[in-house]
């Protein structure tokens, strides 16, 4: 027996499905957030313009893979409120828009997550390069590593690739079976 797909929902159904509707000010939250990520980026960009003659090579190079550590959360900002919103709350309606993300065709919860870990990875390794560009500062009165906390970093490193692998197997498994 088919339900009439224009029939209202009774009131428990209509309730529970409703609900989807509080994950709202959390997407309007992460965007408050992602403005706060517009004003760091634009404050390190001055700062690296304001300074670019006394800086060496090395400090250009930190600050440039701090930006680019800023747009990676931000990107990543976009595909949780983008990708979470269509996929959870409600459509957005974009078919057909000349900006629809190529990648907001296909998303699902599964491939969200995909998508989400491998921001992560990418967001690790900047912090794992930035890292290894300040390790030669080890041993020094301000040095602020340690090789435990390279080693440490290094395998946590490790283990968001190892997760992104596991998700990415268990979605394909998922995938085959339908």
């Amino acid at each position: 027996m088919q339900q009439d797909p224009n029939a209202p929902l009774r009131p428990l159904p209509f309730l529970i499905f409703g609900s989807r509707w509080l994950q709202l000010p959390l997407y309007l939250g992460l965007i408050v957030a992602q403005c706060v990520y517009v004003y760091l980026f634009l404050k390190e960009l001055w700062h690296l313009i304001s300074h670019a003659a006394s800086f060496s090579e090395q400090e250009i190079m930190l600050v440039v893979l701090g930006l680019i550590d800023v747009v990676m959360i931000s990107n990543l900002l976009i595909m949780v409120i983008v990708g979470g919103y269509e996929t959870f709350v409600s459509r957005l309606g974009l078919q057909g828009h000349r900006d629809q993300p190529e990648w907001l065709s296909h998303v699902n919860a599964g491939v969200l997550k995909v998508k989400l870990a491998m921001a992560i990875i990418g967001i690790s390794s900047i912090h794992l390069l930035r890292t290894f560009i300040e390790a030669n500062a080890m041993g020094t009165p301000n040095a602020r590593l340690t090789e435990a906390g390279v080693m440490w970093q290094t395998i946590i490193h490790g283990m968001f690739i190892v997760s992104a692998i596991g998700i990415a197997y268990v979605d394909r498994m998922t995938q085959q079976k339908h």
